[in-house]
């Protein structure tokens, strides 16, 4: 018996409804998060400009530094450095258009196409909501999302004491960052039928972007660069020195692209399939699936080489850039006193400058361990795992395969970023030999170890909080140590972060006790999450 008219068009909205709420339960917890850190690294930012500039010959000293084209390559293009909110949004402005638009970038694949490919959507499109209702719907939010952590990151910019206008220009920028790379993500979704050729797709994009809007910075002639990037777009809005809208309004139009295509897309393809079909007649790849730990490095083979390449390619850059930028502040030695009371220190050398930077390293490197492990995770969720799991092996042999391969992928990451900054330094000639630049990368491998530990802790008692746990150590453990020192905070607190404890390797050398302790928690850590995962039931 068919249900009345009126029946059907009342449960439209409450169906969409719930669509939109099934949306919102799988991002708020990340949203949150990229919300609450817009805001505080906002805000801090403001109150470090206190303690760096002064007087107005600090703030003309930091704006020369800021103009050497090395730091704009670096760091991009300095904005009213006398200014308390322009500062802010040099220090922090380029870090948070990528959470951002990564967020919103994993998170679009993550509900759409993961969602849809994993089989959770048959069920959902076969009722009454079309295909592409629950496309957009499922858009809607993290695109909210991101206009949301836009606001926070006006909010702290004001309530810490920078002016409104150049505030409102800088969020809106940042919002439509993010709100760009949702649309690539939900876009390539609906391209690619595998939900990892959709992140690696989109994920080229943002790499595509920030390499122009980087050319752009530190190449005067080619500063047009940045009209082809949304970072580079959200850059020329020039916050606190001019507070140009043109370039907003041009990201809008752009933002609208990606969006238009995911929607049109949605309705013309199959249920779990993409608009490009998958590729057919191609003979079976059987290479490394002998054994448990073989499959686990395939597994690992694509998403490393994909993090190396990025990686590699940026460090390469600081090494190309190391004698630009230890001459200029030889010579000027006002400057690298100030550029340490901006939170770079060390900057002088070559030795002090790779040092400064590979302590950087840690985040990226931890944030591929915990991205890998939650991929475990999810592929259990899946039940993908299921069929693997039901025959005689132990999880327990399952996950030291696992450890093995996501911590060799590690040392290699490192390994690769080691000899990349080598390389750029010996193109220009500066003084870095081979084993110093690879005991630099190297040195961050404790922190690394950290964030191996949380995230087979979390994958062994809290398997929907992996990729958290696993960034915490490092990403954490960063903005715990700035806040610290821009603060003024307890010193028991910054002594928390793993990276008070890091060395200045190569300036310096290495921290063996602390490395050791490090290892030693990272280990205790792996133990109790391995007995954790050994115990409890599957996900499903």
């Amino acid at each position: 018996m068919e249900a009345p008219v009126g029946r059907a068009a009342r449960s439209g909205p409450s169906a969409q409804r719930a669509v939109t709420v099934l949306a919102l339960r799988q991002t708020w917890r990340g949203a949150l998060v990229v919300t609450a850190l817009a805001a505080t690294m906002s805000a801090v930012a403001v109150s470090a400009h206190h303690s760096t500039v002064k007087e107005p010959s600090d703030a003309a000293a930091l704006s020369a530094l800021a103009g050497n084209p090395a730091i704009r390559t670096l760091f991009g293009e300095p904005l009213a450095l006398w200014d308390a909110g322009g500062f802010a949004v040099w220090r922090t402005g380029t870090v948070l258009a990528v959470l951002f638009s990564v967020w919103g970038l994993l998170a679009a694949t993550r509900i759409t196409r993961g969602e849809e490919d994993s089989g959770r959507w048959d069920v959902l499109l076969a009722g009454r909501v079309p295909v592409t209702t629950v496309v957009v719907r499922h858009i809607a939010v993290p695109v909210a999302a991101v206009l949301l952590a836009g606001a926070a990151a006006f909010v702290g910019l004001v309530a810490a004491g920078a002016g409104a206008g150049g505030a409102a220009v800088h969020g809106v920028g940042l919002a439509l960052c993010g709100v760009f790379f949702v649309a690539v993500g939900a876009f390539a979704s609906q391209v690619f039928a595998a939900r990892s050729s959709a992140s690696g797709a989109a994920m080229a994009v943002l790499g595509i972007g920030m390499l122009l809007k980087t050319v752009g910075d530190g190449v005067a002639g080619l500063g047009w660069l940045r009209w082809l990037s949304p970072f580079g777009m959200a850059a020329l809005t020039r916050p606190y020195d001019g507070d140009r809208p043109e370039p907003l309004v041009v990201l809008a139009v752009v933002c609208l692209l990606p969006l238009a295509c995911a929607v049109i897309v949605a309705g013309r393809r199959d249920v779990r399939g993409g608009l490009l079909p998958p590729p057919s007649g191609r003979a079976a790849r059987t290479l490394l699936l002998g054994s448990v730990r073989a499959f686990a490095v395939r597994r690992l083979l694509r998403p490393l080489t994909a993090w190396s390449v990025g990686i590699g390619v940026y460090y390469l850059l600081i090494g190309v850039l190391a004698l630009s930028m230890t001459d200029f502040l030889t010579a000027n030695p006002r400057f690298a006193d100030l550029a340490a009371r901006a939170g770079f220190t060390g900057l002088g050398t070559v030795r002090g400058y790779v040092a400064t930077l590979f302590a950087l390293l840690a985040v990226p490197a931890g944030a591929f361990v915990a991205v890998r492990f939650s991929a475990l995770a999810h592929d259990e969720s899946a039940r993908r795992l299921t069929l693997l799991l039901a025959r005689p092996l132990t999880r327990t042999r399952l996950l030291t395969a696992e450890v093995t391969a996501v911590l060799g992928g590690a040392v290699l990451l490192t390994t690769v970023t080691g000899l990349a900054t080598w390389a750029g330094t010996a193109v220009v000639g500066a003084d870095l030999g081979l084993l110093a630049a690879l005991s630099g990368a190297w040195n961050v491998l404790p922190v690394v170890l950290l964030c191996l530990g949380t995230s087979v802790l979390a994958l062994g008692w809290a398997p929907r909080a992996v990729a958290f746990a696993g960034c915490a150590p490092a990403a954490g453990g960063f903005l715990l140590k700035v806040f610290a020192d821009t603060s003024s905070w307890p010193a028991w607190v910054g002594w928390l972060s793993p990276f008070t404890h890091l060395a200045a390797v190569p300036d310096t050398s290495v921290d063996w006790p602390a490395a050791l302790l490090m290892a030693a928690l990272a280990v205790l850590a792996t133990a109790v999450g391995a007995v954790g995962y050994r115990s409890r039931d599957l996900r499903g």
